[in-house]
């Protein structure tokens, strides 16, 4: 730890001396405002210097020499020396990316102005760093962010912030609520895209800045992505990297014409065969806009982005001695338990598949000099779902291939298969499929029931097994979760002399089909489905079975198998906000209101029921702010609020029912944070201190309340999160960058539970107290440094970083049975760990236009690391462990060193 500190204490404090003869100021066109941080460089040497927050600067230069003056998102500019220059530098967009131009809806946190805690990256950080990596990880750098790959198919990665999971931050795609209506989570499978697309990222820590109502429980992660709005011209690039990833994106932009037509386009295609064994996945990504600004008052862009995709998955649990005992030796993190061959060809029982484009129609109106009305319309028809077992597999041994585990540790794959001998299996552990259709096929007799049109075809099922119907077999079903959401967005904002003032509503209309369809019989003729308690049972055929493709029908209006039930969510916000900027000191308060419609129809499960009554709830928020810039060079930031968060889904309609829960109650979530800042042509310095405070929570998990199963609902859940962030950038020399980044939080629950408890049947059956005061939050790391470097030589750029990760526990459920012994041992604290990444990138020309080349290696030394457990066994003497971790835990190993390569042109 102490050289961790010293490093960074030396990234804070490093001198730069310089003398100067020549002096200038470097501006912004259009708008005059200085910039802080822009290049200044004598043409042909290595002296140079960068502008201060004023924009100015000196350097040892003579009058007459040629000065190259760049900044990040604008166009270079060479000029001629002398005392007292002005330098007006002009937005390049194609940098720049268009990162605050699709919409006045997204509401953008400026710095050294608005009183929240933000890191925005860049265009060129994405585009770079990002390679083969998923998504959320390029935001791994920033201080209280944590992302893993999870199971570590494409697209299956998540993101926490300040301790919060998914469903409790907020994720916008330019200012629009991309969170799941129902459980609140963002599926990164279904934007896959956003990598090609993405113009910048802004990442509001705390109550963020935007005027919704969101969850911003942990904060906002605001992305947004290219519009019409472009100069002409195009691009064309392909990457290849570590096991068979490729991708190729081509993209087109026409320009602004005079007629104030505009138009972009894009489209890449991507395929792998994963870094995990059996994880093969390929999907295309699709955007295009169109934008028309008639004149001075209007502009509209209307975009649609897509990224429709399949991959196979790692679902089924695997503990630490499976990782051991499968797959190469020691640790193989490439182990998969559910993957295997049939027919010579990868085959997976997990399979995700998923088409979510977005349609948005953005219309900006500048009513007069003042006054402004923005506006956007979108929507999406979300098609897809994942494929999984089907049939009760496990009543023959062979067909038997997932362990489900009970008792004081979860069953593994050590225990199911080499100890118990369960399923069928190649040598190399994977599961032998073609063995599965021989068993399914050669244990079912010919149908002899009604209809007689299906005598003697081999029928398997899951609830039925009568007329020799087979219900001892293993087929692939997938589990269906499309929706069709629709919304409005609209922002009145007015400027009254130093006050800026906005009145926005807020409009939603969500629903969500969820139901089950068969996709692979796996040798069988037909499957007899008896999952609707209206019906005496129906036989599904072939023909009518679904393909696990984004493209094609996924059964949307065909036969359900299990459950079909569909959840409706209405929204409706308002929200306003008072702002001022007095130049030196600014303050904002925001404030919002919302109601939230719920109602669940079922078709299968509650035949006298079917459709629930609408259920709804109000909720809100108040938030403010100031900032005070003490001078040119620091500044201290406020900010608090409390919002009263309307309960998810599952918490209105508990336990799959249609009644609604009568101890309903909102979240409730105060916050507290307090800033400073410091900015120089050397060093730019930001700390926070925050406080989070997260009551009321619902929570609904499994408990073994008899054999069979059970469940346990949990009210009045409360946690505490408090912590230290500290950002800081660099620059010693004119073409190094160092920066750091510091995060210490200290997340934990702050009181004891009582749990009702509910038997297979869903009768109440009595009550228990877990014992989790005190306990630490798990899955998110709880200290992350973070240091790094840039260089760059002429036109290579070579990059650096290293993050150490510590205080990191397991992702248990608080509805543990360990819990309910008041002498528990808490959260199990997983091993720390260190990966360093490293890049370079050299830019050239061909053909007369730019072109560049990147290569990324991530965790360059291969680090072995446990980045999330998933169960939370403490190790008592002689057990058998791994890092003093016990080997029965069901954990995600990180990725090994992996690496991407590639080649951009632009003309």
């Amino acid at each position: 730890m102490k050289r961790y500190g010293l490093l960074f204490i030396a990234l804070v404090v490093f001198p730069l001396m310089t003398t100067a003869q020549i002096s200038g100021t470097v501006f912004e066109a259009g708008t005059n405002q200085p910039l802080p941080g822009a290049n200044v460089i004598i043409k042909g040497t290595q002296t140079g210097t960068s502008t201060g927050t004023d924009g100015t600067f000196t350097i040892n230069a003579d009058e007459g020499d040629i000065l190259v003056i760049s900044f990040v998102g604008y166009k270079e500019k060479e000029v001629t020396a002398e005392e007292g220059i002005e330098i007006f530098l002009q937005p390049d967009k194609k940098a720049l990316g268009e990162i605050v131009v699709s919409s006045r809806t997204i509401d953008i946190a400026r710095e050294r102005e608005t009183p929240v805690a933000v890191t925005t990256i860049t265009p060129q950080e994405i585009s770079e760093e990002v390679g083969n990596q998923e998504f959320p990880e390029i935001m791994n750098d920033t201080p209280g962010a944590y992302a893993t790959k999870q199971g570590g198919g494409y697209g299956d990665s998540r993101i926490s912030l300040r301790g919060f999971d998914q469903s409790n931050t907020a994720f916008l795609i330019n200012g629009q609520p991309v969170n799941d209506m129902e459980n609140g989570w963002v599926y990164w499978s279904n934007w896959q895209g956003l990598t090609d697309v993405a113009s910048g990222i802004q990442i509001q820590r705390g109550l963020g800045a935007s005027n919704l109502a969101v969850p911003s429980v942990g904060g906002t992660v605001s992305i947004f992505t290219k519009t019409a709005e472009q100069e002409q011209g195009g691009s064309v690039s392909q990457m290849v990297g570590n096991d068979g990833y490729t991708k190729t994106a081509a993209s087109y932009n026409t320009g602004l014409g005079e007629n104030g037509w505009s138009a972009s386009f894009l489209l890449s295609y991507w395929q792998g065969n994963g870094y995990v064994d059996n994880t093969s996945g390929a999907g295309w990504t699709y955007f295009g806009a169109l934008g028309y600004k008639p004149n001075d008052s209007h502009s509209f862009n209307l975009s649609v982005l897509g990224a429709g995709q399949w991959h196979h998955q790692r679902r089924a649990n695997v503990s630490i001695r499976d990782y051991q005992n499968f797959g190469d030796e020691g640790i193989d993190p490439r182990w998969n338990t559910n993957g295997g061959t049939l027919n010579g060809d990868e085959y997976n029982m997990r399979r995700n598949f998923y088409n979510k484009p977005l349609a948005t129609l953005n219309w900006d109106w500048e009513i007069s000099e003042n006054v402004s009305l923005a506006t956007s319309l979108y929507g999406s028809a979300g098609r897809g779902g994942g494929t999984g077992p089907r049939g009760q597999f496990y009543f023959n041994s062979e067909t038997d291939l997932h362990p489900f585990g009970g008792g004081q540790y979860q069953e593994d794959l050590t225990e199911h298969y080499l100890e118990d001998g369960d399923g069928a299996r190649n040598s190399d552990g994977t599961i032998n499929f073609d063995r599965i259709v021989e068993i399914n096929r050669s244990t079912t007799s010919g149908y002899t029931g009604s209809p007689s049109a299906y005598n003697g075809q081999l029928i398997g099922s899951n609830g039925y097994n009568s007329d020799n119907v087979n219900n001892a077999v293993l087929v692939r079903r997938a589990s269906m979760n499309s929706h069709n959401w629709f919304g409005a967005i609209s922002k009145l904002e007015a400027e009254v002399d130093k006050f800026t003032f906005s009145l926005g509503v807020d409009l939603r209309d969500y629903t969500g089909y969820h139901y089950r369809a068969m996709n692979d019989m796996l040798g069988l003729d037909s499957y007899f489905s008896t999952g609707n308690a209206n019906s005496m049972g129906q036989i599904i055929e072939p023909d009518n079975t679904i393909k696990a493709s984004p493209f094609q029908d996924t059964g949307l209006t065909g036969p359900k198998v299990d459950y079909y039930n569909i959840g409706y969510v209405d929204w409706q916000g308002l929200n306003g906000m008072v702002e001022y900027d007095g130049g030196q000191f600014s303050a904002v308060i925001q404030g919002g209101l919302s109601n939230q419609g719920y109602q669940r129809e079922d078709f299968f499960d509650q035949p006298n029921a079917a459709l629930s009554e609408e259920k709804n709830v109000l909720g809100g928020y108040v938030k403010g702010g100031a900032n005070f810039n003490i001078n040119d060079h620091h500044n201290v930031f406020a900010n608090a609020g409390y919002i009263s968060r309307q309960p998810l889904f599952d918490a209105v309609f508990p336990r799959f029912q249609n009644e609604i829960n009568p101890e309903l109650q909102n979240e409730e979530i105060m916050s507290i944070e307090l800033g400073y800042g410091y900015t120089s042509h050397i060093v730019d310095l930001n700390v926070n201190l925050y406080s989070t405070s997260w009551g009321n929570r619902f929570i609904e998990e499994s408990y073994p309340v008899t054999q069979d199963g059970g469940s346990a609902q949990l009210l009045d859940v409360d946690q505490l999160h408090n912590g230290i962030e500290v950002e800081t950038t660099v620059r010693p020399m004119e073409n190094l960058t160092l920066d750091g980044m510091l995060s210490v939080g200290d997340w934990k629950y702050t009181n004891n539970f009582t749990a009702e408890l509910f038997d297979d049947d869903r009768n109440p059956v009595g009550t228990t107290t877990l014992y989790a005061d005190g306990v630490k939050v798990g899955d998110a790391a709880q200290f992350v440094g973070q240091i790094g470097a840039d260089y760059r030589i002429g036109d290579l750029s070579v990059d650096a970083s290293y993050r150490h990760v510590d205080n990191l526990y397991a992702d248990f459920s608080i509805v543990d049975e360990a819990f309910a012994d008041q002498d528990n041992e808490g959260a199990l604290k997983l091993p720390s760990y260190g990966l360093t990444d490293l890049g370079a990138t050299y830019r050239f020309d061909l053909f007369g236009q730019s072109a560049s080349a990147r290569v990324n290696v991530n965790n360059l030394f291969d680090v072995t690391y446990i980045a999330e457990s998933e169960t939370n066994y403490h190790a008592s003497s002689g057990d058998e462990t791994w890092k003093g971790i016990h080997n029965r835990n069901l954990v995600w190993y990180g990725f090994g060193r992996t690496w991407n390569v590639s080649l951009s042109y632009e003309f």
